[in-house]
């Protein structure tokens, strides 16, 4: 069955780095384009940024461009956000899912608190 697991969450400083994985079973990997969103407290569910299917193409949401990055390893189905410079608003449940703009199916979300 198609799994997807965060992990990589955690309390930073604001101004400071996390880097979140995503682990993929269950399915061709390389087949399938992959987003991450987040859902922060008292705020509706919002993408952060997605990758296609080969690591070529990807989008970013207007907040965290130029401050997250987003990768993946086709070889070991897993992919990445390199978060830089976290602010406070980061704070959030964030979650990969397989899918471009239709997104399938849902990890259980790894929480980043950014916080003095």
């Amino acid at each position: 069955q198609v799994q997807l697991v965060e992990s990589g969450g955690g309390l930073v400083q604001p101004g400071g780095s996390l880097r979140l994985s995503c682990a993929a079973s269950g399915f061709t990997f390389s087949s399938y384009g992959l987003s991450w969103y987040r859902q922060g407290p008292g705020k509706e569910r919002e993408m952060v940024a997605r990758i296609s299917n080969t690591g070529v193409a990807t989008r970013y949401a207007a907040a965290v461009k130029g401050r997250f990055t987003i990768s993946r390893d086709n070889a070991k189905n897993t992919m990445y956000l390199q978060m830089n410079s976290l602010e406070p608003e980061d704070t959030a449940v964030y979650y990969c899912t397989r899918g471009w703009d239709v997104n399938d199916y849902w990890g259980q979300g790894t929480q980043v608190t950014v916080s003095s």
